[in-house]
């Protein structure tokens, strides 16, 4: 019954992200008997992949080895019950997987963009460098001054090739799966309101594969524990 009850509260989370949330809690159970449990319940997830083609040659950007290294800015778009369309500028760490912000209204510029980096600056620290696609918001004035005045690299992606910001797509791929496409937004207000809830889950609570399905909070802790220890020895 625990195990339909959190499958119906992530119903984009697979077994093992299920199977931890079930040993938080206290259920002394194996992930196979999860798995078992879960595939008798129907709970399975059909997904549907393409196998994607990158054009050689390909030129990548420098490979970030330290959380606040890079961030990857992208923009995402959905709709309120009403029709009205809005978008969400999005922010992920390259490294801890972190989401510094996510921030949504029906009209982004190119300054907002820049007060929802300072904002999400004096949270985490500003990052060495971001990466972000050529769309008018980032390609404008008031990102490059912004980027000048605080000694932020920009890393524009190539038009045409998405995979040059590819931790920004592959977050917005579980944005769009477990936030946007599972919720109802009455208003602006209330997609603000279940956006930035989702967003907390997703730092605290969501275990990620790529960092040893801990969350992205606990291994940016652990992270800063590290260096904390490196300094003082």
């Amino acid at each position: 019954m625990r195990l339909r009850d959190l499958a119906a509260a992530r119903v984009r989370w697979g077994y093992k992200r299920l199977h931890i949330l079930l040993r938080r809690e206290g259920w002394k159970v194996n992930h196979k008997r999860v798995h078992r449990l879960y595939k008798l319940e129907g709970l399975n997830l059909r997904l549907k992949t393409k196998k994607k083609r990158v054009a050689l040659p390909r030129v990548p950007c420098p490979q970030a080895t330290a959380p606040n290294d890079r961030w990857s800015l992208d923009f995402i778009s959905d709709r309120l019950a009403d029709g009205r369309a809005f978008r969400v500028l999005t922010l992920v760490d390259n490294v801890s997987r972190v989401s510094p912000a996510l921030e949504a209204d029906f009209s982004l510029t190119g300054k907002r963009v820049t007060e929802v980096l300072d904002r999400a600056g004096r949270l985490y620290g500003l990052p060495k460098a971001i990466c972000v696609d050529n769309g008018p918001e980032f390609a404008g004035r008031e990102l490059d001054a912004w980027a000048y005045r605080r000694g932020v690299r920009i890393c524009f992606s190539r038009p045409g090739k998405p995979t040059d910001n590819a931790f920004a797509e592959s977050f917005n791929g579980r944005f769009r799966q477990e936030c946007l496409n599972t919720h109802w937004f009455e208003g602006i207000e209330d997609a603000r309101e279940k956006i930035e809830t989702w967003r907390r889950e997703y730092n605290t609570e969501r275990p990620h594969s790529s960092l040893g399905m801990r969350t992205p909070a606990a291994f940016l802790s652990s992270w800063q524990l590290s260096e904390q220890a490196n300094r003082s020895s």
